[in-house]
């Protein structure tokens, strides 16, 4: 039996790292159609509670038993409110100050804190290549912040308070990420979990906005109710159990790839959909970031072991 431990380009992990990181490019132009009339903790509470009811529904589709023990219940509610409510209230604010692009590409800054956090709570080993390719993607992300930075022609005080409402929600985001990786949350089955987990932050993001924002206000058009909707079942409730799934498999830092190369997808679909032009500057990060990540994830050569006139290479070889 093969003992490898499997990494992003494994296709078990690939395939599902490939669709949440599509998918999930595409939320930042879907949010943009959340902001405005609705205030964004009513937003980002219909998206969850939508989400929860999907996972719900699925959880029963599958006959899975709904209850989980209340240690489990606990941990599902500090996971639902550093990922679904602190999170995402975080960027959606931040989008009411700083541009769509730039927020995403400040998110691809992820992949530091769970990198750090995987190796002080997880016990992620960290190898040389990936630490150089992370550092090499970073430089990348530093020139797509750059041009972003200087595209949006914002004041110093609106950057500067939308680069903290972002990095809050990294931090927020990273969190759970690690959490998602523990013990207990594996001994839970991912579906159940993720619902109650929704279900807490949606409870905690409804709270919030009734408390600062008044009673819930929605706007009854179609870009509106369908945007909800798609962030609600398909980035939410079909993405979150694939992400965690690739968190447990291949540990919080290698994840956080995706978060990296969304702010390339993001802009793929702003060009297609916005009229965005790239620039040299987004097209060299784009480029750097691309290399970061192949010198992170490619599996380096096995070394083979020479035993007098016979090479031999192990079976069970890890790096």
């Amino acid at each position: 039996m093969n003992g490898e431990q499997p990494t992003l380009l494994s296709p078990r992990v690939l395939l599902p790292f490939a669709l949440v990181t599509l998918i999930w490019g595409s939320t930042w132009i879907v949010i943009k159609g959340q902001l405005g009339v609705v205030p964004p903790s009513w937003s980002v509470t219909y998206r969850f509670a939508v989400a929860a009811i999907a996972m719900f529904l699925f959880a029963a589709m599958r006959r899975e038993r709904m209850g989980i023990e209340p240690r489990a219940m606990a941990f599902a509610a500090v996971l639902g409110i550093a990922q679904f409510a602190l999170n995402f209230n975080f960027v959606y604010r931040a989008e009411q100050h700083i541009t769509s692009g730039l927020v995403a590409v400040l998110f691809a800054l992820l992949i530091v804190p769970n990198t750090l956090l995987g190796r002080a709570f997880l016990k992620t080993p960290l190898e040389r290549r990936f630490l150089a390719g992370a550092g090499i993607a970073i430089v990348g992300v530093g020139l797509m912040i750059l041009h972003e930075y200087r595209a949006a022609a914002l004041g110093a005080d609106e950057v500067l308070l939308g680069t903290a409402l972002t990095l809050a929600g990294v931090i927020s985001a990273s969190t759970a990420n690690v959490m998602q990786g523990t013990g207990i949350a594996r001994a839970q089955s991912m579906v159940v979990m993720i619902a109650w987990a929704m279900a807490f932050g949606a409870l905690a993001d409804g709270s919030y906005a009734w408390i600062t924002t008044g009673p819930p206000v929605i706007e009854p058009t179609a870009v509106y109710l369908g945007g909800v909707l798609y962030l609600g079942i398909i980035a939410s409730a079909v993405t979150f159990p694939l992400y965690f799934n690739v968190i447990r498999a291949v540990g919080p830092g290698q994840a956080a790839w995706s978060s990296v190369l969304i702010p390339i997808i993001a802009m793929g679909f702003s060009t297609a959909f916005e009229g965005y032009r790239w620039a040299t500057l987004s097209i060299a990060g784009g480029v750097v970031t691309l290399i970061g990540l192949v010198i992170a994830v490619a599996k380096r050569p096995e070394r083979p072991s020479v035993s007098g006139n016979m090479v031999s290479v192990p079976v069970d070889a890890q790096e």
